[in-house]
C-alpha cells in the first residue's frame, strides 16, 4: 500500500503557490537536479507544478565546486530560481561565500517569483460576472445561485497581469477589484447594453456572467398578493455571448457552461453554437465547486480542437489558468496565421 508521505506530496504539490527550500545543501540540490526522490521532500519537489526557490546554505568551497555549479544550471534551466549564496561566517568555522541568504532577502525573492507575469499589457478585457435579476413585481425577481465569484477572480487575475479591465456585475455580495472599472446591473436586458457599450477596442471579452435565460414578459408594478395561484408568461433573454461573438471586432470570446450532465459534448455543442473561442465547462452538480465555492474544477475547450481539463483548485488559480490558456491560444493562432501568410 501507498504511504502518507506518497499521497501527500501530491496533494501538498496541487495547493502550493510556491515551494521555498532554505536552507538547501548541495545534497539536496543535487537530488532536485537529477530526479531523485527518496524522501518526502525531493519527491514534493519532484511533484511539483508551481514556482520552486531554493536558498543554498553549505561550505565555500562546496558552493564553487563544479559539480555543484552544473547542478544549479541544471535546475535553473528548468526554471526553477536558484539564489545566490550571502558571504560571511560559514558552519565549519570559516568565513567565505555559502552562507543561507537573510530571511529579507529570501521574501524579497519570493515576492519576485509569485509577482505575475504582465502579459497583458495593453489588453482591454472585458469581463461579466454574477447572475441577472428579472423582476416579477416590485419585490420578487427570477434569478440563479451565481456568486460572481469566478468573474471577479478572472477581473482580478487580468488586473494583476497588465490587462486593462471592465467588469459588468449583477448583483452580488462581492467587492469589485479597485483598478477595475466596475458596471453594476441588474438585469440581462441591462447587462447586454453595457458589454456592447464597452465592446469597442476590447480585445478579449469573457462572459462568466449567468444570465437568466427567461424574464417575466410583463412585471407587476405592484406587489402581487401571494394567497392566489400564480402563472407567469416567460420570454427568452437575449443571446448576449452570440451577439458578442458576432460582433467581436477581432475580440477572443470566452464563454462560460455549467452543466450537469454531458459536459465535455454539450460544452462543445455550445461552443460551435455560439462561435467562440474559447468555453469553460464545470459539472455544478458536483459538491465543492460551481455556484457560491470558492474552488472550480473546469474543462476549457477551444474551436481549434483543443480539450483541456483542470483539476479542483481555488477560483483564483482557475482565473489564471484560464488566462493562460487565452495566451497560448492567440499566440498559437498568430503563429499559424503568419505561416499561412508566407
Amino acid at each position: 500500500p501507498q504511504s502518507e508521505d506518497a499521497v501527500e506530496h501530491v496533494a501538498l504539490a496541487e495547493r502550493a503557490a510556491a515551494i521555498v527550500v532554505a536552507p538547501a545543501t548541495a545534497n539536496l540540490i543535487a537530488k532536485a537536479a537529477h530526479g531523485v526522490a527518496d524522501d518526502f521532500l525531493t519527491t514534493l519537489l519532484l511533484a511539483a507544478r508551481c514556482p520552486v526557490l531554493i536558498a543554498p546554505a553549505m561550505d565555500g568551497g562546496m558552493w564553487e565546486h563544479p559539480a555543484v555549479a552544473a547542478n544549479v544550471a541544471t535546475l535553473r534551466a528548468r526554471g526553477v530560481t536558484v539564489m545566490e549564496p550571502d558571504s560571511g561566517a560559514l558552519a565549519s568555522g570559516l568565513s567565505g561565500r555559502g552562507r543561507l541568504p537573510e530571511p529579507e532577502s529570501i521574501v524579497a525573492a519570493l515576492a519576485s517569483v509569485l509577482a505575475p507575469a504582465q502579459d497583458l499589457t495593453g489588453d482591454t478585457i472585458v469581463v461579466t460576472a454574477g447572475p441577472t435579476r428579472e423582476p416579477i413585481d416590485p419585490v420578487r425577481y427570477i434569478s440563479n445561485r451565481s456568486s460572481g465569484k469566478m468573474g471577479y477572480n478572472i477581473a482580478a487575475a487580468a488586473l494583476r497581469r497588465g490587462a486593462a479591465v471592465t467588469l459588468v456585475s449583477g448583483p452580488t455580495a462581492l467587492t469589485p477589484p479597485a483598478a477595475a472599472t466596475f458596471v453594476p446591473v441588474q438585469t440581462a436586458e441591462e447587462m447586454r447594453e453595457a458589454v456592447l457599450r464597452h465592446l469597442a477596442g476590447a480585445t478579449i471579452v469573457i462572459k462568466a456572467a449567468a444570465v437568466a435565460d427567461y424574464r417575466v414578459r410583463r412585471p407587476s408594478e405592484i406587489k402581487i398578493k401571494g394567497k392566489r395561484d400564480l402563472t407567469l408568461e416567460l420570454t427568452p433573454n437575449p443571446d448576449i455571448l452570440a451577439e458578442v461573438a458576432a460582433g467581436r471586432s477581432g475580440a477572443f470570446v470566452v464563454g462560460f457552461a455549467a452543466e450537469t450532465n454531458d459536459v465535455a459534448a454539450n460544452a462543445r455543442a455550445k461552443l460551435e453554437a455560439k462561435g467562440i473561442d474559447l468555453l469553460v465547462a464545470n459539472d455544478v452538480s458536483q459538491a465543492g465547486i460551481g455556484f457560491d465555492a470558492d474552488d472550480n474544477e473546469v474543462l476549457l475547450i477551444d474551436r481549434w480542437g483543443g480539450n483541456r481539463a483542470l483539476p479542483r483548485m481555488a477560483k483564483s488559480a482557475v482565473a489564471d489558468a484560464i488566462l493562460s490558456e487565452i495566451q497560448a491560444l492567440r499566440r498559437a493562432a498568430d503563429r499559424a496565421a503568419g505561416k499561412a501568410a508566407r
